[in-house]
């Protein structure tokens, strides 16, 4: 039978064979090594010899995940798990929590780690991190709230978990006062509500775990919706650190404590407060431990700044470290907020000497 008479499918196959037959001229020997191993090191050089412009800003995922003259001790990934009661799983905590919004000229994000020691030992994360929104349109009112459970209280992650969670209740049921008071700049009528607020949240833990003793520090941030307000306001107690980037320069703008933020008794509105104002009412010495320090700011932010605020895992490095300074003022200044997974990537940069739990929320300006 002729070539002309030849079957569909065989005409294939000939058409299949002569293409990929070695003695065809237009295919021929391979002019290029083909093998895995020759693809491997196409592609290795193609990365390793490109060459990338002096002004460019390291990509994390190529860059060391730690700053200083050496790595920190621990494993920079989880290790251990916490133990499990398989009576209260409500009590498990995840690793790593990360969470982002965009609400008027601010770009939020937040992320709450367990730190490298926590890890390697198995213990939960005592950091705790709540972000909410109350409110509806420009009338709207994020809260950012973050916690440290104390050491040497039992199920100190629980308890971080709650001081969040009460302060949201409580600003949740405030929301629309607040966010009027921000509006108006009510700064007196601010600090003396949330005070209250702050106290309550943390005196229903005290009052739970039977001590007058703190149980959990707290600190949060007040971020309107409306695109005309620039008020960003901060409160909270216990440690931790609020910080500016502006202008690629970091300024640190923790609050500096007065006198009657560290003087014994109750909140303010109380009669020992009546009685500094007027004349001195005798009476026996308070048997309560000082309250905890109670920490406000409110701020006006400009265009191009980035406000973080972060619990003490991450504000001692960056106190003390100028590398780190410098490697997260080159990654957030001058730009677009990054995404999760890059805010993530930076947060997590590690110093040697420092393995607590870190927290961090930080808010790009437009």
């Amino acid at each position: 039978m002729s070539q002309q008479g030849a079957s569909p499918a065989r005409q294939g196959d000939d058409w299949w064979g002569e293409l990929y037959d070695g003695t065809t001229p237009d295919t021929g020997p391979a002019r290029t090594p083909d093998s895995l191993d020759d693809r491997f090191a196409s592609a290795r050089n193609a990365v390793t010899e490109r060459p990338r412009p002096p002004d460019h800003p390291a990509d994390p995922a190529v860059s060391p995940d730690h700053v200083g003259s050496g790595p920190p001790t621990y494993d920079p990934e989880p290790t251990a798990l916490p133990p499990a009661d398989p009576d209260a799983p409500d009590g498990l905590v995840p690793d790593t929590v990360l969470d982002g919004a965009r609400y008027g000229p601010c770009t939020l994000r937040a992320v709450s780690q367990r730190g490298d020691s926590a890890r390697y030992r198995g213990e939960p994360r005592r950091d705790a991190l709540l972000t909410a929104r109350f409110g509806t349109g420009e009338r709207a009112l994020v809260l950012v709230a973050m916690a440290t459970g104390a050491r040497a209280v039992p199920g100190a992650h629980l308890a971080a978990a709650e001081a969040c969670r009460g302060i949201a209740r409580a600003v949740g049921r405030s929301h629309r006062r607040l966010a009027e008071d921000i509006r108006a700049a009510r700064r007196g009528d601010l600090k003396s509500g949330l005070h209250r607020l702050a106290d309550r949240a943390l005196g229903g833990l005290r009052a739970s775990a039977g001590t007058e003793a703190p149980v959990a520090g707290l600190r949060c941030l007040l971020l309107p919706a409306d695109p005309d307000c620039r008020v960003r306001v901060f409160f909270g107690v216990g440690d931790g650190g609020l910080f500016r980037l502006r202008d690629g320069t970091w300024q640190d703008i923790e609050p500096r404590l007065t006198a009657d933020d560290t003087a014994p008794g109750a909140p303010p509105g109380d009669d020992r407060t009546a009685s500094r104002a007027g004349a001195p009412r005798p009476g026996p010495p308070d048997p309560r431990p000082p309250r905890e320090p109670f920490r406000f700011r409110a701020s006006v932010a400009r265009p191009g700044d980035v406000l973080v605020l972060c619990t003490a895992g991450l504000a001692d490095p960056l106190r003390d470290t100028e590398a780190l300074r410098a490697r997260l003022a080159r990654r957030w200044s001058g730009g677009s907020p990054p995404g999760l997974a890059a805010f993530l990537a930076d947060a997590r940069v590690r110093v040697k000497g420092y393995a607590d739990d870190r927290t961090a929320a930080a808010v790009w300006e437009a």
